[in-house]
């Protein structure tokens, strides 16, 4: 009897053993961690948050500085005058342009499209005679009709105002009986003072050349927009002015002056009783409202 119980006890410790023996040791009563544990995670942070490179945000593309406010620039210009009369300024350097309501209404250029026409045969004509060349200064300079009539022809007449369309981007204008009544708008006006000065009118080799005769014309033929100019500013500015007193008991006086950031135009029309002056005086108030 006592042999079964002592082999009792024996069988029950044994069992004991194989249970608790590996509990212990899985457990952390020895102090002792499984080699296979994963490593604690840190409160709100996961393993590939934290492995993850830190990434610098792009610095800011560099902005293009301001362009200077150029000499002639847009503003409010109000002119108490009788009759029509209409402006445009442009800015060379990026060909944003500003003018009157009415700058799209196109009147006859009287002697303004004469720069076009010195223009078109130089750049069809890169290797004139010298005496076309003498009668082409004459004509800017002295604004010689006769030999505005002799190029007239020369370019083709209308032709060439099919060419300044095409060759200046002019949306208004157009041509009309001769080269004296071509008919340009404000806008277009001031488009072809830009096309002059770049050098698409007259061609790359001809260009500064035209330009300084613009800039050299009589002393009779710089009213309107130069006087009204800096004195600094005047000798280098390029000019081709336009006036004609019709049958139609109407003067016709237009400005157009070429500067080094801008291109100013202006074009009047009204009662020839008032006289030519009272178209120039308009042309120099609104090139002085452009400056404020």
């Amino acid at each position: 009897m006592r042999q079964r119980v002592g082999l009792t006890v024996f069988v029950l410790l044994v069992a004991a053993l194989l249970v608790g023996v590996p509990f212990v040791w899985g457990s952390d009563l020895l102090g002792v961690s499984s080699d296979t544990a994963a490593p604690a995670a840190v409160a709100g942070e996961s393993p590939a948050a934290s492995e993850a490179p830190t990434r610098k945000a792009a610095p800011a593309a560099p902005t293009a500085p301001a362009l200077p406010q150029a000499l002639l620039h847009p503003a409010k210009v109000t002119v108490d005058a009788t009759g029509f009369w209409s402006w445009t300024v442009l800015d060379r350097r990026t060909g944003a342009m500003a003018g009157s309501d009415n700058a799209n209404t196109a009147q006859r250029t009287a002697s303004m499209i004469k720069a076009w026409l010195a223009s078109d045969y130089l750049r069809r004509n890169p290797n004139p005679s010298k005496s076309n060349l003498a009668e082409l200064s004459e004509m800017i300079r002295n604004s010689d009709n006769n030999a505005a009539s002799y190029f007239w022809g020369l370019d083709g007449k209308s032709a060439s105002i099919t060419r300044l369309v095409q060759t200046c981007g002019l949306t208004d204008s157009k041509a009309y009986i001769d080269w004296a009544s071509t008919l340009v708008s404000a806008r277009d006006a001031a488009r072809m003072g830009a096309c002059i000065g770049d050098g698409r009118a007259a061609g790359p080799k001809w260009t500064d050349w035209l330009l300084n005769e613009m800039r050299n014309v009589a002393k009779d033929q710089k009213f309107g927009i130069t006087p009204a100019l800096p004195a600094a500013d005047q000798a280098g500015t390029a000019v081709k002015n336009g006036w004609i007193a019709r049958s139609d008991g109407k003067w016709h006086v237009n400005c157009m002056a070429i500067g080094t950031d801008w291109v100013l135009s202006v074009l009047t029309v009204y009662p020839s009783s008032k006289g030519q002056a009272y178209g120039e005086n308009i042309c120099s108030s609104v090139t002085k409202q452009l400056q404020a």
